[in-house]
């Protein structure tokens, strides 16, 4: 019987292909880390960001206030003596409160020497500007309180909120608070006048020319009134008049490839050119109100549009043909195709492209610049042609300016609009899964 022996040696193309194999796995290896460590980095960079902005932010969400004796003297106030109480209501509404403010301080601090007129203004510096308005409110709501000594909270100027929240040492002069201001605070603090509150002003009161003062809500509530008018409008024109005709109903000659191509070219235009257009076109053409929501969110349909249309584009173009062809062998008509079967199973990915459009609006500053939305505006808008600003032109501000007390403010604002585009983000997500399951 015939052994038969194997050989083991492996011939020259299996050690070649072996060494190959292991190579390719070599790199494939490499090229999984390189591309999980793209991801950390990127991670790492957001987090990064988003805890640098949040540590700056944190000051704008609290605010120190300083109680302060304020007594009501008929003299300091300006009155003169009342016939009934209707006259009293009414001259309390025109008193010297300022006066009085003053006064009341100078009382506080006055060591029984005379206060020089350098002392009095640091004095009064040490104080909002709103401080007489408090104080008038004050009286105004308790009248009896009237030729007495109250005990009245008064905001603290911006310079000293942030001087206290640095946590300089007690009696050191700090930025813009001088060696005198500093000793006059530490007497407030020793005296347990001074209080660190939760600032729920910046939510509840508009923009202002003062940092302590100063709010989101009008910028706020124009966002809001712009996105309502951007969302509604790109997403009727965009989705149902724009990319359902054009993947639908256009015929396929040359005008439809000329409308796709200035499509595709819109879409890489600078969005200060669609600011340009609106200002040109819309404003001065068709008169509207300069600075209104209504025409920034016509500006902003107008940029974010060919996105939209892209997107739902390749969306419709998706649904599988054999559903169209079903539905008309079942004597459907194209429209009664379109909206009944299409439409529905292409939602989901239309809206995925609203989130793109969202939240390429919602971030734009540079097209509302040219329509007039970066006007210093403090009433609330309450309509869509009201005067009104928006979160990224009011952080635009906010930066520019000098105050240190803006730089919290400005991150704080980022992260409300941050968290806006979140809850927009999340909104949509649910929307498409509901869809999706459907």
């Amino acid at each position: 019987m015939t052994k038969v022996i194997q050989n083991t040696k492996k011939s020259p193309t299996t050690e070649l292909v072996a060494r190959s194999l292991k190579q390719r796995h070599k790199k494939e290896k490499r090229f999984k880390r390189l591309g999980l460590l793209a991801v950390l980095f990127g991670f790492m960079l957001v987090v990064i960001l988003i805890s640098d902005i949040t540590i700056k932010a944190l000051p704008a969400f609290n605010q120190h206030w300083v109680k302060l004796d304020i007594t009501y003297k008929k003299e300091w106030l300006g009155l003169e003596s009342p016939t009934n109480e209707a006259a009293f209501a009414e001259q309390l509404k025109t008193a010297n409160y300022r006066k009085v403010l003053k006064n009341s301080v100078y009382q506080m601090f006055s060591t029984g020497e005379k206060l020089s007129r350098s002392e009095k203004r640091q004095l009064t510096k040490l104080f909002s500007t709103n401080a007489e308005f408090t104080i008038k409110d004050m009286l105004i709501a308790a009248p009896e309180q009237f030729d007495k000594k109250v005990n009245v909270w008064i905001r603290s100027d911006d310079d000293v909120d942030s001087y206290l929240k640095e946590g300089f040492s007690q009696g050191e002069a700090g930025l813009r608070v001088s060696k005198q201001q500093a000793i006059w605070l530490e007497k407030l603090v020793t005296e347990n006048r001074v209080d660190n509150r939760i600032n729920l002003s910046f939510f509840t009161a508009s923009d202002s020319r003062e940092p302590e003062l100063a709010g989101i809500k009008g910028a706020l509530a124009g966002t809001l009134l712009t996105m309502l008018g951007n969302f509604i409008t790109f997403i009727s024109f965009g989705c149902c008049f724009g990319a359902l005709y054009l993947e639908e109903f256009a015929p396929n000659n040359r005008w439809t490839d000329l409308i796709e191509i200035n499509i595709n070219n819109l879409a890489a235009v600078p969005s200060i050119v669609f600011g340009l257009l609106g200002l040109a076109v819309i404003i001065n053409l068709f008169e509207l109100p300069r600075s209104a929501p209504l025409v920034g969110g016509i500006v902003l349909t107008l940029m974010t549009l060919p996105t939209i249309i892209i997107a739902s584009r390749a969306a419709i173009k998706a649904v599988p043909p054999s559903l169209r062809e079903a539905a008309l062998g079942l004597g459907a008509s194209k429209m009664q195709v379109t909206f009944s079967h299409v439409l529905p199973q292409a939602m989901p990915g239309i809206i995925t492209g609203a989130i793109i459009g969202v939240a390429q609006a919602l971030g734009e500053t540079a097209p509302l610049l040219m329509i007039g939305m970066v006007a210093f505006i403090v009433d609330v808008p309450t309509s869509i042609v009201d005067s009104a600003t928006v979160l990224p032109v009011q952080i635009f501000l906010w930066a520019d300016s000098p105050e240190r007390a803006f730089l919290a403010k400005t991150s704080a604002a980022i992260l409300v609009l941050l968290a806006l585009l979140l809850v927009i983000n999340i909104t949509a997500t649910v929307l498409r899964s509901k869809f999706e399951n459907k």
